[in-house]
């Protein structure tokens, strides 16, 4: 993993990101997305059917995996990655986030709530402040404070274009800037 990944690792934003593409990829409503944290890495995601069955992907903890697929959807290829062993693992462990100590999670959650433009701000945000933090220039837990703030400065706007969608990325990540100076 790189630099920027590993902190949104650390600040669980990675999840709440994750949390903003599904709501995207699959319209499900907010409720229905459950947030977990599985430190093994080998559930990619799941899904729960309407008879509570649930199916899951599952693979080793290697991006190349995915990264594969999206070059080559709709086929499935021999991979380089090594097969999963799930006697390897053992067991596999999933636990509710802590929500008060990982606010990056509730600062996506929000951005969906509130809609429009605010998931991008909320992105934008977090690219800055990573930055920042990695450069010495923030402490860690100004991340998600970073992120709250720009997130809820974006402009509301239910319609918009990718334009709008850019504009409202670089305006977040100069609030975060200018936050800083």
């Amino acid at each position: 993993m790189g630099a920027k990944i590993t902190i949104d690792s650390a600040t669980m934003m990675n999840k709440g990101l994750e949390f903003i593409e599904a709501k995207w990829l699959f319209d499900m409503p907010n409720e229905d997305i459950e947030i977990v944290v599985h430190r093994e890495s080998v559930v990619h995601s799941a899904i729960v059917y309407n008879d509570n069955s649930m199916i899951a992907q599952l693979g080793v903890p290697d991006m190349r995996i995915p990264i594969q697929y999206a070059l080559t959807y709709p086929e499935r290829y021999e991979s380089p990655v090594k097969e999963l062993s799930l006697a390897d693992y053992g067991k596999l462990t999933f636990f509710e986030p802590d929500y008060d100590t990982f606010r990056c999670i509730n600062v996506c959650k929000e951005a969906i709530a509130l809609g429009g433009l605010h998931p991008a701000a909320a992105n934008g945000a977090n690219e800055e402040s990573v930055k920042l933090f990695l450069d010495g220039k923030i402490k860690f837990n100004d991340i998600a404070y970073l992120n709250y703030e720009a997130m809820k400065n974006a402009p509301e706007k239910k319609d918009f274009t990718l334009q709008d969608v850019l504009d409202t990325d670089r305006a977040a990540r100069n609030y975060v800037l200018e936050t800083v100076k």
